[in-house]
């Protein structure tokens, strides 16, 4: 028969390993790929409504898009615009930049944790799904890399990856860029991002944005 002692030691036991975990993670966060990594990556990228998606795409455009291929987009369940962009700029790219092959490119939509003014009540159920959701889609598509610059809809997939990192499941490396609409403070998936210290790597469009956030680099305007 167990002890009284067994159960609450087990806690003590999980809970400084996850904090060890946590630690190694925040430490591991931001650094190179090792030597020897793969040529290409799986990557997840989150696309979002308003000038969100433009700004992506704008970005993807001067990436080395060998590099980062299958290539997974993923939009609100009710953003109809964002995924025809994105399959727009996978056409218009040059052969000779990419030979993508057709299963190599994904297009998904996900669920919203809470639309514009719905209420608080209902959106505890709708957070409860976009998360379970959430976690399939990353259960499946296991990135490598997640590219994201401030809709919402990216916040339980970063969420999810960072817990993957935790418990030593999959290792993704999160890039934020913050919209270049935000000029002094950040946005709401920006702050929770910086304070929480989830991206690898955290950039932001405006030397004064910079100077309020010092952990975040400063890139010139992508736009």
């Amino acid at each position: 028969m167990l002890s009284k002692c067994t159960f609450p030691s087990l806690l003590i036991v999980l809970s400084i390993f996850l904090m060890v975990r946590v630690l190694y993670v925040l430490y591991r966060c931001g650094k190179p790929f090792p030597k020897g990594a793969s040529p290409s990556f799986t990557t997840l990228i989150v696309l979002g409504s308003g000038g969100h998606t433009a700004e992506m795409l704008s970005l993807l455009s001067v990436l080395r898009m060998d590099r980062y291929t299958p290539r997974f987009y993923i939009a609100a369940a009710t953003d109809n615009m964002s995924l025809q962009k994105a399959r727009s700029f996978e056409h218009s790219l040059p052969d000779k930049l990419l030979a993508v092959e057709e299963d190599s490119l994904r297009f998904t939509q996900i669920y919203r944790s809470r639309e514009v003014g719905q209420s608080y009540v209902t959106s505890v159920w709708t957070t409860i799904v976009a998360i379970v959701h959430a976690l399939w889609l990353m259960i499946r598509i296991r990135p490598q890399v997640i590219l994201c610059n401030g809709p919402g809809t990216c916040i339980p997939l970063c969420v999810i990856a960072f817990l993957f990192k935790v418990l030593g499941i999959r290792w993704s490396s999160i890039f934020y860029v913050e919209s270049v609409a935000r000029v002094k403070k950040l946005s709401l998936s920006g702050l929770l991002l910086y304070n929480l210290r989830m991206a690898d790597q955290f950039f932001v469009q405006w030397p004064q944005l910079q100077k309020n956030y010092p952990r975040a680099h400063y890139v010139a305007c992508l736009m």
